[in-house]
């Protein structure tokens, strides 16, 4: 029964139920584990080597009677920079499957799949498995990006499954998808992304979750053979443009949907990160820790795991075990950002190296948060219990926020008077009816420039950025519509820079359906070959009026800038940390951009020492 405890995906009724009673029984005589476990997780090869990528991850415990054996699919992908065909190009595998009794250390056993769906076009990629237990039967649920056009005119993706009496395999395709190319409900003339599927039974009755950007995420109901889902069914539980990568749990009364927001792939610059909702029924509506809808424009979302500074970035995609001492960890792929690609392909395009990684998943306050709010680890953790009889060494140790000290007087602004203080400067300034102060507040229309990469028009009114540490802090009000399409991508915020190619950005701003908060970062030339320069990771719900904090610290010999967003002042949320070297020159500036017709409103600008 054990075995049925965690996500192993087994829909066991009593699951949801006994396991607790059994684990808190078990855990007071469990043995603790003395191993410690290092990320990355060590992917072995059976005659030598690593796997040095397995994105998507999800894992399964043997629903054989007396096997401990853990199971671990991942996305199609190359195993690692010497995994190539005699062209040159990297061999992809169709869902690799590794083995392990201890969660830490695994051994690759060989592909969940010989081959891709009669209905999938020839070289598709079939990403993101989820496997499942029931009816003697492991089920294994997997996005075909790219259908054949022959067999659906229109062609997009689509959702397959295939099933097996082993965890190993063989699979075997199922004729015909569980889930169809079929419109996002705005457009119906479009396909959306039919991918990223997630399967959980409640009550009976069984549902099946998909979707990404490009449609959002959407949740049927699946038949009880598992091999197809009721159209009629359909409820979207989250807006487009924000979320992937559904993973559902229960725990108590609620169901919380945890998704991964923005780009999943861009190297060092990859600002992937994982929020959660939750819902009292599987079909929504989930809300955030502010009570934000995940189908709001201005769409909600806790924090769950993001960056933090260290070598990690693009944390996100994941799946979540509750080991047997009660335990839960989340189970997740991320990018070195000092090794974030494997070697090039013969045309020079370069693939993302996402090896997985694996930290606690607390709760505070109801809600799921990765090491207490410490995010990825990159230093020895305690393992986790993954045999019977057993406890993990974690303790939770909950994270701080960082706090305003004593106010830099010199570097602040309540934009009193009618005018700016001589403090501010302007790049290539706007003109004179486009900006102004009043009635205590910094007026600054929106303007057609950009800061993005090599398109560097937009104007900046700056001021020098104090030495050390520091928290920068302002008040803004920017008249975006809460609803429609589309407004790209106009937006107001801080920035702190060294020059208009290295910065920092948090701003609200408008993407497609969407307003949320997004803090950037990037970096001038000149980059290696192929490398990106500019990234984002999202934070916390927008209104139109927010409150925004950026916090500079030294770390090392590293610069990290922790972007935070409030939407009344006193309750802030953090979004993540970039490392970057902007310098002793920084400038804190104020940006208002990418497209005209709307107004910013900045109240403030403090600055403060931060607090130790």
């Amino acid at each position: 029964m054990l075995g049925r405890l965690s996500p192993s995906r087994s829909w066991s009724p009593v699951a949801v139920v006994l396991p607790v009673l059994v684990l808190l029984s078990a855990t007071a005589h469990a043995e603790p584990v003395a191993k410690s476990f290092t990320n990355p997780l060590r992917l072995a090869m059976p005659k030598g080597g690593t796997l040095q990528t397995c994105a998507d991850p999800t894992i399964i415990r043997s629903q054989k009677e007396g096997d401990n054996t853990w199971y671990m699919y991942c996305t199609t992908d190359p195993l690692n920079d010497q995994d190539k065909l005699p062209s040159g190009d990297y061999r992809f595998h169709l869902v690799p499957v590794l083995k392990s009794v201890d969660l830490v250390e695994w051994t690759y056993l060989g592909d969940a799949l010989a081959d891709r769906p009669a209905w999938a076009k020839s070289d598709a990629g079939l990403w993101a498995p989820e496997v499942v237990y029931f009816a003697n039967k492991y089920y294994l649920y997997y996005t075909v990006n790219e259908v054949d056009p022959a067999a659906f005119p229109g062609g997009g993706s689509a959702i397959g499954v295939a099933t097996s009496d082993s965890p190993t395999g063989p699979f075997v395709h199922a004729p015909k998808p569980v889930i169809e190319p079929h419109a996002p409900p705005c457009c119906p003339k479009e396909r959306r992304w039919v991918f990223d599927p997630e399967v959980i039974e409640e009550g009976g009755a069984r549902y099946i979750y998909y979707g990404s950007y490009a449609g959002g995420i959407s949740v049927r109901k699946l038949s009880a053979d598992g091999f197809s889902s009721e159209v009629a069914s359909q409820v979207e539980i989250t807006t487009a443009q924000r979320y992937e990568g559904a993973n559902v749990i229960k725990r108590g009364e609620y169901y919380y949907l945890m998704g991964s927001a923005t780009d999943c792939c861009r190297g060092p610059l990859t600002g992937y990160s994982v929020f959660a909702g939750r819902s009292k029924s599987p079909t929504g509506p989930f809300v955030d820790k502010d009570g934000v809808p995940l189908t709001r424009s201005r769409v909600g979302g806790t924090p769950v795991l993001s960056l933090n500074g260290n070598r990690w970035v693009g944390p996100g995609h994941h799946a979540i075990v509750t080991d047997f001492g009660g335990q839960d960890w989340i189970v997740y792929h991320a990018i070195d950002r000092n090794n974030p690609y494997l070697s090039p392909r013969p045309n020079g395009d370069l693939l993302n190296r996402r090896p997985v990684l694996m930290d606690a998943l607390d709760w505070v306050d109801g809600w799921p948060v990765t090491r207490g709010g410490h995010g990825p680890s990159d230093t020895a953790q305690p393992a986790p219990a993954a045999q019977p009889g057993q406890k993990s060494r974690y303790t939770v140790s909950l994270a701080k926020q960082d706090e305003p000290g004593a106010p830099i007087a010199a570097a602040s602004d309540e934009f009193e008077g009618t005018s700016l203080k001589k403090q501010w400067k302007w790049v290539r300034p706007p003109a004179p009816a486009a900006f102004g102060v009043a009635d205590g507040q910094f007026r600054f229309d929106t303007q057609a420039g950009d800061l993005h990469e090599d398109s560097d028009s937009a104007p900046i009114l700056w001021q020098p950025a104090p030495k050390g540490n520091y928290l920068v802090e302002t008040k803004l009000k920017l008249n975006l519509p809460s609803e429609g399409c589309c407004h790209n991508f106009v937006q107001a915020g801080l920035v702190i820079h060294s020059d208009e190619d290295n910065y920092v950005k948090l701003a609200h701003f408008s993407n497609f359906e969407t307003r949320m908060i997004a803090f950037a970062k990037e970096v001038g030339s000149p980059v290696p070959a192929r490398y990106p320069r500019y990234g984002e990771m999202f934070g916390a719900a927008a209104e139109e009026t927010v409150w925004l904090r950026i916090a500079r610290r030294t770390v090392g010999k590293e610069e990290h800038y922790t972007a935070y967003s409030s939407r009344d002042g006193t309750t802030w949320t953090r979004a993540g940390t970039w490392a970057h070297k902007l310098g002793p020159k920084a400038r804190i500036g104020l940006v208002s951009m990418v497209g005209t017709g709307f107004t910013a409103h900045f109240d403030y600008v403090r600055v403060y020492g931060l607090k130790d």
